[in-house]
């Protein structure tokens, strides 16, 4: 029997073990900083032991992100999307570069459920008349993947239309879950558990003040590349670790291996081209904590803004306000920091796991995190 829930406890973030950070948060931390994104998991952990196809053990799950939220239901917003190594997969791409709007909301999972959770959110537009009374209507949902096979029974399929639906049920504003929870729940990351993770940053642009919100479902990267606050932590730990800790999970994935999808909102009014230059940004935050764009990643991102809610008509002439771009690198730099932490985030809060055969995902260690980042003069706790 599968084990389905739904938690929003509040685990440790890297901000609470005193890593320094570049920026303003806003007031969770986190990509719902940014007024109505909403976001919302299913988890999916049971059994243990040997990998029987079909059977488990399963360590999966599915994250859904509302960009206004549930309550809007058809609400377009300005969106784009940029690959660092397209050894992934993000549905909905090709459609979005053309019009320029993100139609549907966001649906992160793994691998091979791609395909039933595009379905299960197409039948949910359905059953709840997402277009709103208009009896004829396409759409393409957008949803992305990363591969979490090493703990989890891929092959046995196990994410169903109900944990599509549980997804999309959970979904709310205020303080988000990190960690082993939603699809990123079977991941590992720069040679340490991964998941999901998230930040946010304040920026204030002729006297306003606006939101740049990441969400990371994080699965990338070798260990001797890991690097937190300058520091390079996967290498210092590197003889301890072994030491320690077990070899890691047994796979064909090459060191480096691995994929990430970020997740980019703001409440600041740009359209499609600008955010375009957002999402290409978070390329350099990836690159901070130790990520290089390996052959076998999938690093693909997508940058969406709130502003502009009635921008998009079928039938109308609209008008949109946007920025000079002369005035956006402030939201570049805000867009570098939060991916970088956001990051970070999700490998504090990840807790060690065992997956299928008895492989381990090792959280990282906080202690001989905090002892590294001391040596260097980083931290003072």
């Amino acid at each position: 029997m599968l084990l389905c829930f739904q938690s929003y406890g509040q685990k440790p973030r890297a901000r609470d073990l005193g890593i320094p950070f570049t920026g303003i948060t806003g007031k969770f931390n986190a990509i719902t900083d940014v007024k109505g994104v909403e976001v919302g998991y299913s988890t999916i952990i049971s059994g243990n032991g040997k990998n029987i196809i079909g059977k488990g053990p399963v360590r999966t799950g599915v994250t859904a992100i509302f960009p206004r939220g549930k309550a809007k239901k058809f609400s377009p917003v300005y969106a784009n999307w940029y690959s660092l190594n397209g050894n992934g997969e993000m549905t909905g791409t090709t459609w979005l570069t053309e019009s320029g709007f993100l139609e549907t909301p966001i649906m992160i999972t793994n691998t091979n459920s791609v395909g039933t959770v595009r379905q299960a959110v197409l039948k949910w537009y359905v059953d709840t008349d997402w277009y709103s009374g208009d009896v004829e209507w396409y759409t393409y949902p957008l949803v992305a993947e990363t591969y979490d096979g090493e703990l989890n029974d891929i092959y046995g399929f196990h994410v169903k239309e109900k944990h599509v639906l549980e997804a999309i049920t959970n979904a709310k504003s205020g303080k988000i879950s990190e960690g082993n929870v939603g699809g990123g729940t079977g991941m590992t990351c720069l040679g340490f558990k991964g998941g999901t993770g998230t930040s946010s940053r304040l920026v204030t642009i002729d006297n306003k003040t606006y939101t740049i919100g990441a969400l990371v479902q994080s699965n990338f990267g070798s260990k001797k590349n890991l690097t937190i606050a300058g520091v390079p932590v996967g290498i210092e730990l590197k003889d301890t670790l072994n030491s320690i800790y077990k070899a890691p999970p047994q796979s064909r994935r090459e060191e480096g291996d691995g994929s990430i999808i970020v997740v980019v909102a703001t409440d600041a009014p740009l359209l499609s081209h600008q955010l375009k230059r957002i999402a290409q940004r978070v390329t350099i935050g990836m690159g901070l904590v130790g990520g290089r764009g390996s052959n076998g990643s999938g690093d693909i991102y997508l940058a969406f803004s709130t502003a502009n809610e009635n921008g998009f008509s079928r039938d109308k002439t609209t008008t949109v306000e946007t920025f000079s771009n002369d005035k956006m690198t402030p939201l570049f730099e805000a867009t570098v920091h939060a991916v970088e932490e956001a990051i970070i985030n999700a490998m504090i809060a990840a807790e060690t796991m065992e997956g299928i055969n008895g492989n381990k995902a090792y959280a990282l260690p906080h202690d001989l995190l905090i002892k590294v980042l001391k040596k260097y003069n980083r931290i003072k706790i």
